[in-house]
């Protein structure tokens, strides 16, 4: 198995920024898109717990669509063979001194590249 294969990394780079995208955006579609959707998905967030896709959706359906600006302190994305990869960012909302942190790991399944895992957390 190969760690980081440039062109892989790439991949996932590019499936990363339009998730990040459609976070500060709060489009809810793309979201949705890249999230697996399986009862297996999970993410838990700065305040909540969300086990399966129904879940972490109508979390996002019903969140705050302001205040979502984040500055990207720094990212690191990890390749494992083809198929398997996870993505690492420290990032600050525009406005506050908190340092949060995200990881996600992602999977190419048929539809293409998806989260089947997330944590978000603020540092206090």
């Amino acid at each position: 198995m190969q760690i980081n294969k440039p062109e892989i990394v790439e991949e996932v780079t590019h499936a990363f920024m339009r998730y990040e995208r459609a976070l500060t955006s709060n489009d809810v579609e793309v979201l949705d898109e890249l999230f697996w959707n399986s009862e297996h998905t999970v993410r838990f967030g700065a305040t909540e717990h969300l086990y399966g896709f129904a879940e972490i959706q109508a979390f996002r359906a019903g969140r705050p669509s302001q205040g979502l600006d984040r500055d990207m302190l720094k990212t690191q994305i990890t390749t494992f063979g083809d198929d398997l990869a996870t993505a690492h960012l420290e990032f600050q909302r525009i406005g506050s001194d908190k340092v949060g942190r995200q990881t996600q790991t992602w999977v190419r399944l048929p539809q293409g590249w998806r989260v089947v895992s997330a944590h978000v957390s603020m540092l206090a």
